[in-house]
């Protein structure tokens, strides 16, 4: 017993010997090196000298007119000839409609059964289709408002072969919004007019 604790003395003195001594004073730590920061100035950001834009009066309304006063030009516009009970010898006015679209789709058809009717289309008294025959299905263009009034005539160039001229029309803005449908009977030469005032 008397080895056995020797040996257990013995082993604890040889594994302090082996023992790393934390604290010794003469161990001085090499101090961290000091980063130099270079402070960053950002420049000065020059906004630009914004000048605001002169003021617009927007018009109060768009100047009025009356509608029945552009059938009177004899020029543009054939006198009318109702005789013997025959109502469609006339200029038919389709109405005035008002819209804040850009462009404007028209579309038209016969409106009875087809029988070779064919018309003449004018924008503000200028030929836009010189000459289109009207089928069962609709047909049609698009067109560029102005500010103000924007006339479309469409001209009656025949009666195909059972009077009168007649076709159904639609009028949509320029998203798609029906502004205005409805139909026309004419005699050849005559126009059907509708009148699209951009605001």
């Amino acid at each position: 017993m008397k080895k056995i604790l020797f040996f257990v003395v013995i082993i604890c003195f040889s594994l302090n010997g082996f023992a790393q001594v934390e604290f010794n004073t003469k161990f001085k730590p090499i101090p961290a090196k000091k980063l130099k920061i270079k402070e960053v100035i950002p420049p000065k950001i020059i906004s630009p000298k914004v000048t605001p834009p002169d003021l617009v009066k927007k018009p109060d309304s768009v100047p009025q007119f009356n509608p029945e006063d552009l059938f009177k030009d004899s020029t543009l516009y054939k006198k009318e000839a109702n005789i013997d009970g025959i109502f469609y010898r006339r200029n038919q006015y389709l109405g005035s409609f008002k819209t804040k679209s850009f462009t404007s789709t028209i579309r038209y058809r016969d409106a009875a059964f087809v029988d070779g009717d064919k018309i003449k289309v004018y924008l503000n008294d200028k030929i836009i289709q010189p000459e289109v025959v009207l089928d069962g299905a609709f047909k049609g263009f698009d067109i560029k408002l102005e500010n103000g009034i924007n006339k479309i005539d469409f001209e009656a160039l025949n009666e195909g072969f059972a009077s009168p001229n007649t076709a159904e029309f639609q009028v949509y803005d320029d998203k798609g919004i029906a502004i205005t449908a409805s139909q026309w009977n004419v005699g050849t030469g005559y126009k059907a007019t509708i009148i699209i005032v951009k605001e």
